[in-house]
């Protein structure tokens, strides 16, 4: 039979501390540990490009948006507007946003009607 401990001091779990002082709202890490600045680190180089790739997808053609010049909160944001817009699925792969199927052209059109200078690579 296990005695039942009444206290949380009596589990010996921490319950409150200052000894990393203040803490970042936004990842509850001390501020000097804060990871909320390296999140919104830009991935892309600026030279926006699209291009359409089937190898190793089992013949399933996709559209790849690579270099956009935002952070990983912005390319999200970002994919999930061109999804909307090609009326197809997606998703956000490292600096790279994948759409389904040869949509090349109507990302294209929509990315350099947003402002960016996107031009088209690879045949």
């Amino acid at each position: 039979m296990m005695k039942k401990l009444s206290s949380l001091a009596a589990l010996g779990a921490l319950v409150y501390s200052t000894d990393a002082g203040r803490h970042c709202d936004g990842c509850a890490q001390p501020q000097a540990d804060c990871v909320c600045e390296q999140q919104a680190e830009i991935l892309g180089d600026g030279q926006v490009r699209v291009r359409r790739e089937s190898k190793g997808r089992g013949g399933k053609t996709v559209t790849v948006v690579t270099g956009l010049p935002l952070t990983a909160a912005q390319l999200k944001a970002i994919c999930g507007e061109l999804k909307k817009r090609c009326g197809v699925g997606g998703s956000v792969k490292g600096a790279t946003i994948e759409i389904q199927g040869d949509q090349a052209e109507a990302a294209l059109a929509w990315l350099q009607q947003q402002g960016y200078q996107a031009k088209r690579s690879g045949g």
